[in-house]
């Protein structure tokens, strides 16, 4: 199956008197491109299918029986060896009826078959399909009623994800890492800027710094079919399109990704990711303005833990 090709050129920018005062605005067109191919394309359940070695997503029969499962762990994985074994670990633990996907994306280092090896589902692209696309894709070929996301480099125990699955199970449409970012520092980054002003903007200002932007973060049947699983490939657009749905967005559980979070510097000095983090705040943004008149959607309170 091809894919089409979509980045940001053609999307409608953002008008400068209404997220600047005056000054010129970014819109998303003029950040980084995103994805080399769209969600949009993968139209039905998906399975692994082997080509050459290398497996391709393709559409499956959306007759075919599908086993319903209680968890599904999403994990998108790029050259992530060292440590995808012991995060698919500890995914497998976290529910005795959990299935773990994992995404590979553009992987070059044999993480797909250490992914298969250790019994995980593996979806297998031999392309870099683009940042945070994987959560997109592992969304629909989940046969889960709760989707848990995590990261392939970041090994977080079970005892951390199993609250956000509890979250879920116990009424919540999503549940996000109680995290908000280093805020009290000379120079704020501008990724925990970007998540404040988002939540501020949206009206839920009680949700301070926390993102689907960041891991782990779960979510149930009802929030992925409001939100559409295209949308998972722009974490803040998810979000934005939770809150208008008036979902029950909760934070049951904080875990320090912002010290797990491994820093690449080689890959931050050629592909910086902030630019392009940032640009997914803005086009949450542009589709925010683009459904509301005066952007009050105020949806239910937020449940947050008391850890810190």
């Amino acid at each position: 199956m091809r894919y089409r090709r979509e980045g940001r050129a053609g999307r409608k920018p953002v008008k400068p008197n209404r997220v600047s005062r005056g000054r010129k605005a970014a819109s998303p067109a003029s950040f980084p491109f995103r994805r080399r191919y769209s969600p949009r394309a993968i139209t039905g359940p998906v399975d692994e299918a082997t080509a050459g070695g290398v497996s391709d997503l393709r559409p499956g029969d959306a007759s075919a029986e599908r086993t319903e499962r209680a968890v599904s762990v999403i994990i998108p994985v790029m050259n992530e060896r060292r440590t995808i074994a012991a995060v698919i670990r500890q995914a497998k633990r976290v529910h005795k009826d959990a299935e773990v996907i994992v995404v590979a994306n553009g992987t070059r280092d044999g993480s797909d078959a250490i992914a298969k090896a250790a019994g995980a589902r593996v979806i297998s692209f031999r392309e870099p399909l683009g940042h945070d696309v994987g959560r997109s894709v592992g969304a629909q070929a989940a046969n889960g009623r709760i989707l848990l996301f995590i990261d392939g480099d970041m090994v977080i125990k079970a005892e951390d994800l199993r609250p956000f699955v509890r979250a879920i199970e116990d009424g919540a449409d999503v549940a996000l890492n109680d995290y908000h970012g280093p805020t009290r520092m000379r120079r704020v980054h501008g990724v925990v800027l970007a998540k404040h002003a988002l939540n501020t903007i949206l009206g839920r200002s009680d949700l301070g710094g926390a993102s689907p932007t960041a891991v782990p973060h779960a979510l149930g049947r009802r929030a992925l079919q409001a939100v559409g699983a295209d949308a998972l490939a722009v974490p803040p657009l998810a979000l934005a399109k939770a809150v208008k749905a008036g979902l029950d967005i909760r934070l049951p559980h904080f875990v320090d990704v912002g010290k797990r979070n491994p820093l690449r510097r080689k890959r931050e000095r050629a592909r910086p990711l902030e630019p392009l983090i940032v640009g997914d705040h803005l086009e949450a943004l542009h589709w925010w303005m683009s459904v509301s008149e005066d952007g009050d959607n105020g949806g239910p309170s937020v449940k947050t833990s008391n850890v810190r």
